[in-house]
């Protein structure tokens, strides 16, 4: 064999191992230089204070993980009810803007998240509750599975099953469920350890999974129905809360408050809010019971959010996948202190009523957790769900990077969020276009603004836009350290920089700054489509 054939074939081979190797890196672990997946948490009525890095007392090592690795930020912001969040944090509009803001229908202007990142080249992928008279298969997802509807039975939303009593159901038959391009109503799951958050990360993971091998990053958006009621939770999660909030409602708010203190998340001369919940040691023996069963079944729903956070992780470990995925996670409103089970009844009982306290977290019987609960959920703040107070708007904020994260571990106390950034910051992030016409139609221009920044490791540096909200009675404008809110026709003035908890109003003080805020927010909402429909 002469010189020239040995080097041709030497050159041959050291091609062919190159093509290999691209093809191996193609199908397997992604490039450094392609850009980075994105997950997207979101779970459903949960108070600002209730996972653990966060200053609660229910056991979330994952969440806790994520935060100790990642980014928290104290002044991150929903919309403060279910369906608006939603359709504020998939299209970047303010609801007032994307036919969200007064009841859930479908999003009458501009695109969704699913739409903008499959534009540039991801896999879109969704799972959960999206709150909404349209599919997300619709909306630029390639897969989607859940819950169309607000609250359902998350041991089973649909029909009765052979062997099983008849679920709890606010509307029996009418909740609609979408697989794919398919919508059912309702959906009666045929396997009976059916449950919401089990079934939402196994579908989730499965879509993992499926699509592994593709040459494209990924965008999964995981909206858990929990911890909305109806309060269920599996036995074996329910019973590692049974004593915990036998202390009462004093003892926990309390400790919350240290911990956040502790955690750095709450500076230590801050003014709280005053509690509005009742005396335990007023309450009879059997409410006390009642009480903490409640709570014990809430904290169960969200330890069960927390091992799923923690399967994904675990999944995305496998895939090669965790250190180029930017994992975001949030609440989409506050606590709720609502109490839809004075509607629903069984024999005409409620639990400790002449039913077994027991009841609370079973498929048949429809619990909430109630105000008292909810004021210490929400602590440090007051009020909570469709409230414009910080209570119903206010959401941990976790942002997890390996990759991207500048100072993981960090707090960010400078940023005032909002839902509406999202979809500027993916947008930065991915390099992908937001276009100003979509299928014909003009696309409103996004209304937040990034935070990639923030994530790069900027920790000083406040937010350049206004932030504005509106849900029944309650509205908010936020003017760098100043906030106006009113519920009703009553406004009040917090300077947000000393007293972000809302305790001393300055209304009195600060007339003149007060009107031009009112004015301003009058503006603003007279120049949504909302207004001018």
């Amino acid at each position: 064999m002469n010189k020239i054939t040995i080097t041709t074939i030497t050159a041959l081979f050291f091609y062919i191992y190159a093509f290999a190797q691209e093809v191996k890196d193609n199908k397997g672990t992604k490039k450094e230089t392609q850009q980075p997946n994105i997950v997207m948490i979101l779970v459903d009525d949960m108070g600002y204070s209730d996972i653990g890095c966060y200053g609660g007392e229910i056991n979330t090592p994952h969440l806790d993980r994520l935060a100790k690795q990642g980014i928290c930020f104290t002044q991150f912001h929903n919309t403060a009810k279910c369906f608006p969040s939603r359709a504020t944090l998939l299209t970047g509009l303010y609801a007032q803007d994307c036919g969200m803001s007064h009841g859930f229908k479908r999003f009458t202007h501009g695109l969704t998240l699913g739409e903008v990142l499959k534009g540039a080249g991801y896999r879109t992928l969704a799972s959960g509750k999206h709150h909404s008279m349209e599919s997300l298969y619709d909306r630029g997802f390639d897969r989607y599975f859940g819950l169309l509807d607000g609250a359902t039975n998350h041991f089973n939303p649909g029909h009765p099953r052979a062997g099983e009593p008849k679920p709890a159901q606010k509307l029996p038959g009418r909740r609609s469920w979408a697989l794919d391009e398919k919508v059912v109503k309702p959906y009666t799951p045929p396997e009976k350890n059916f449950y919401s958050t089990d079934a939402y990360t196994k579908r989730a993971l499965d879509y993992l999974e499926q699509y592994k091998g593709e040459d494209k990053p990924f965008f999964l958006y995981l909206s858990y129905t929990a911890p909305h009621d109806p309060l269920h939770a599996w036995p074996e999660d329910i019973a590692k809360y049974a004593n915990t909030y036998k202390v009462g409602y004093e003892a926990i708010r309390k400790a919350r408050i240290a911990k956040l203190k502790a955690l750095g998340l709450l500076d230590e001369n801050t003014a709280v809010t005053a509690p509005v919940h009742k005396s335990w040691d007023k309450l009879s023996a059997n409410q006390q019971a009642v009480e903490a069963r409640r709570m014990a079944v809430y904290a169960a729903m969200i330890d069960r959010v927390d091992q799923k956070v923690g399967e994904l992780v675990a999944k995305l470990e496998d895939l090669g996948e965790l250190d180029n995925t930017l994992i975001l996670f949030a609440a989409d409103n506050g606590c709720s202190a609502e109490v839809p089970e004075l509607q629903m009844h069984k024999a005409g009982q409620r639990a400790g009523n002449g039913l077994a306290i027991e009841s609370i977290g079973q498929m048949d019987y429809w619990a909430s957790l109630g105000r008292d609960w909810a004021n210490v959920s929400n602590t440090p703040f007051q009020k909570g769900k469709s409230s414009s107070y910080e209570g119903g708007i206010c959401t941990p904020f976790i942002a997890y990077w390996p990759k991207g994260i500048a100072k993981p571990g960090s707090i960010n106390r400078a940023f005032t969020g909002h839902f509406i950034d999202v979809m500027a910051t993916l947008v930065e992030l991915t390099g992908a276009e937001y276009p100003s016409e979509f299928k014909g139609a003009k696309v409103p221009p996004m209304a937040g603004e990034s935070f990639l920044p923030q994530l790069k490791g900027d920790l000083t540096s406040s937010r350049k836009k206004d932030l504005y909200w509106q849900w029944g009675i309650g509205k908010a404008v936020r003017q760098g350290k100043w906030k106006a809110v009113a519920s009703g026709k009553k406004w009040k003035l917090f300077d947000m920089s000393n007293d972000v908890n809302e305790t001393v109003d300055l209304a009195k003080k600060y007339p003149e700054k007060l009107d031009a805020m009112k004015l301003q927010w009058s503006q603003w909402y007279e120049s949504t489509a909302a207004a001018n429909k």
